[in-house]
């Protein structure tokens, strides 16, 4: 039998896995918290977010890859890997990032604890009159919400929580039990996650922090009395979280039940990671492994803290808030001049405003939805929402609406992950108001974001709109970067009317004139638009693609970036995440590069450049390249029609192109390399340079200023592979660990192309920069 080594196949195949290319971003991640010029606490945050991340990658992408291990279903990886050949890769470069991880925490953060005034110590290293605070935290608020729970012939396997920290103990009866002496039992003591992560205590003027498990350790006899504790090890354990809703089109679906069931399947789901302190006991480890079905690939040992989410504590503290990188007050518009918001609905009748967060406020959209709520001339309000802040003031001036008799139009995604049961509790508040509220579309996602006001003036009737990249949440729009419109143009007040009776009733309209949206046909408007870069290209026509989005992952799409590549047209992606393009490979992508934007921000404005011949079309929106966006997912682009806001949208996308603090380079093996000024360059920082007002940056974003950036970077790109450090690759760094599990058969590869199976497709990718997604 033929044998192929996966990294051959990796290296040869002119895609880039989906899941590998995550675990490369949250080395990005990762990479922040290894940064030396941030704070210490920035660091911390950033090695949360890593923690958090990772968590998420394995209830979703691990547990959807689970879904077709489990039940026999096939799946082929971009990369030609089919699905347990896949596994094995992406299990080991996962154990990789892991090991990677704690060696940062342990080498590079650990030993700054003292100097920024704290530490995190163990109870052996407490003094006496620490121990006993920690021992009275133990007391009177720890242990009596402890319940140990014995797994033995009487007694059956407990449920063990998702992402919880529990304790395997093992225990051996003395001489006085009427049990056979010796005898050993398995015993679980579950630490209950409403407990704070760390007992806080103060020395001098120091804040010691304890980590919970430790004190439970330490106070175990006071569980197990009269028998010998052999061993007690920490774990914790990822469930499967890619629960498939079985939808149908019938409208009688009560989709709000059907969430519910899964959210309730996500808590008992299949075990996809065991986390495990070093040493642990031989029997706690082959009933985990043989009770979950779980092997060595599944179990991670962890040498430093477990959970790392927990380092959020810190930050919190009091003595340390405001330690971490001060974010600059948000700077108004430019399309926007001071003033201006006092009254709203008259300045936009006349002007269209262009809003890029974080370094716009989102205080307009609010706002203008506040007035709306209590304007007597306000007829009605509708709005699609995916994700909302706590407290959210978005909820308040919808429900005050409804209060003065507006008619109210929400539609709810109750779809969105990890957010599902706040949207189903949000919007039964807002059906009680009186509000008409639509609880998700069928078997799509509605990932769009749209705001619609109607207002009565004189004789006429109004449409202001907001539509966007970004959420509806004042919490995230002050670290998630994105950018959205609020206009009274009748052509987007027509195609968005047009829209929400698409999708809140049974309309399909024949085209829309400034929208493009999915499910309909935005793969095909967009392959057309590049389908019309290639033929200027061919005739000699200046002809170029910038674009800027979350995730790049699907094929049909990629398949016209190469094509357009080789026809000589420039392209470049800024791809904050999962990147499924091969840039830069010789007969296929030369003119591709990609570029991904990892810092202060989490980047998550879509933002694409056709150049046409000089006269560019820019849309942006709420859609990813990916298959979801354009098959499952109810989405929109909207195209910038402003001269002016067309510019400023330019010069959005000619900053990230020069920006060298925080951008990363993708090589053609699928590894970035961080980029840095030249020496005769100035430094260049997106998420500081954004907050000036920069007349002479704006006067040069035109489409030739853009299409000459593409071309003089074009050299500069080529040498940044050489001279930057490379962040770390999955197929080209580590595949020495394992030569014999390397081998791949031809029956465990595909044979012609490697494609993804798109009806039975793997749930949502990760967004989680710090945790929300959307």
């Amino acid at each position: 039998m033929k044998l192929f080594k996966s990294a051959d196949l990796i290296r040869k195949s002119k895609y880039i896995s989906r899941d590998l290319s995550w675990l490369r971003f949250n080395y990005r991640v990762l990479d922040q918290a290894k940064d030396t010029s941030r704070s210490l606490f920035d660091r911390l945050r950033f090695m949360a977010i890593t923690s958090s991340n990772l968590d998420e990658f394995f209830m979703i992408r691990v547990g959807s890859l689970y879904n077709y291990l489990d039940y026999g279903k096939e799946r082929v990886d971009y990369s030609g890997l089919r699905e347990l050949p896949f596994r094995r890769k992406l299990l080991d470069f996962a154990h990789r990032f892991v090991n990677d991880q704690s060696i940062t925490y342990l080498n590079e953060l650990k030993p700054q604890f003292e100097k920024n005034g704290f530490n995190i110590l163990q109870m052996s290293e407490l003094t006496e009159l620490e121990l006993k605070k920690a021992d009275g935290y133990f007391k009177n608020t720890i242990f009596p919400l402890l319940t140990p729970m014995v797994y033995d012939s009487y007694h059956g396997f407990p449920l063990m929580m998702n992402q919880m920290l529990i304790f395997g103990v093992v225990t051996r009866t003395g001489p006085d039990s009427e049990m056979e002496k010796g005898q050993e039992r398995l015993t679980f003591v579950q630490i209950p996650q409403n407990l704070s992560r760390f007992f806080e205590l103060t020395r001098k003027d120091k804040v010691i922090f304890v980590p919970i498990e430790d004190i439970v350790r330490a106070n175990l006899p006071k569980l197990f009395r009269n028998v010998e504790i052999a061993s007690a090890d920490l774990f914790r354990i990822t469930r499967n979280g890619d629960f498939t809703l079985e939808e149908s089109d019938d409208i009688d679906v009560d989709f709000i039940k059907e969430i519910q069931l899964g959210l309730k399947t996500r808590k008992k789901g299949r075990v996809v990671r065991l986390e495990v302190g070093p040493g642990a006991s031989t029997l706690l480890m082959t009933v985990l492994k043989e009770r979950w079905k779980v092997d060595n690939g599944n179990v991670f040992v962890i040498n430093s803290l477990m959970d790392m989410r927990g380092v959020l504590q810190i930050l919190k503290h009091p003595n340390f808030r405001g330690k971490a990188a001060k974010q600059p007050s948000a700077v108004p518009p430019l399309s926007l001049p001071e003033g201006a918001e006092e009254n709203l609905f008259e300045y936009l009748k006349h002007h269209d405003v262009l809003l890029h967060h974080p370094y716009n406020n989102i205080e307009p959209v609010v706002r203008l939805l506040e007035q709306a709520a209590e304007d007597p001339h306000v007829l009605g309000i509708k709005q699609t929402i995916y994700r909302l802040a706590d407290d959210s003031r978005v909820t308040a001036a919808l429900l005050k609406a409804a209060e003065n008799g507006k008619h109210v139009s929400v539609l709810f995604e109750i779809k969105a992950r990890f957010d599902e049961e706040r949207n189903i509790r949000e919007g039964a508040r807002l059906e009680k108001a009186g509000c008409f509220v639509i609880y998700g579309v069928s078997k799509y996602k509605t990932h769009t974001k749209m705001l619609m006001i109607i207002r009565k003036e004189g004789e006429k009737v109004t449409r202001y709109v907001h539509i966007g990249s970004g959420n509806y949440n004042e919490q995230t729009s002050r670290i998630y970067t994105d950018i959205s419109l609020l206009t009274t143009n009748d052509v987007y007040g027509h195609d968005v009317s047009e829209f929400f009776n698409v999708i809140t009733g049974h309309s399909q309209p024949d085209d829309y004139e400034y929208l493009i949206t999915a499910p309909k046909d935005m793969r095909q408007q967009l392959i057309h638009l590049i389908r019309e870069e290639v033929r200027n290209a061919k005739k000699g026509l200046p002809s170029g693609i910038v674009m800027k989005m979350n995730s790049l992952e699907d094929k049909e799409l990629i398949d016209e970036f190469y094509r357009a590549s080789k026809a000589g047209v420039p392209i470049r992606f800024i791809v904050r995440g999962i990147c499924c393009l091969r840039p830069g490979r010789v007969g296929l992508s030369e003119n591709i590069v990609v570029h991904s934007i990892v810092g202060e921000f989490l980047e998550h404005s879509r933002l694409f450049y056709f150049h046409q011949s000089g006269q560019p079309k820019v849309y942006a929106g709420s859609a990813d390249i990916m298959v979801r966006s354009f098959d499952r997912r109810i989405e929109a682009l909207f195209l910038i029609v402003n001269p002016q806001l067309k510019r400023e949208a330019i010069s959005i996308l000619m900053l990230n192109l020069l920006d060298n603090q925080n951008t990363y380079t993708m090589r053609e093996d699928g590894a970035y390399v961080r980029r840095w000024p030249a020496t005769d360059e100035p430094v260049v920082n997106v998420h500081r340079d954004f907050y000036r007002r920069d007349e002479e940056r704006l006067a040069a974003a035109t489409p030739e200023g853009l299409l000459d950036l593409l071309y003089s970077q074009a050299a500069r790109n080529q040498m940044d592979g050489a001279a930057a450090v490379s962040v770390p690759s999955a197929a080209s760094d580590h595949d020495h660990n394992d030569e014999e599990a390397d081998d791949v058969t031809e029956a465990e590869m595909e044979n012609p192309e490697p494609e993804l199976a798109t009806s039975t497709d793997m749930a949502d990718g990760i967004e989680s920069l710090p945790a929300a997604n959307g």
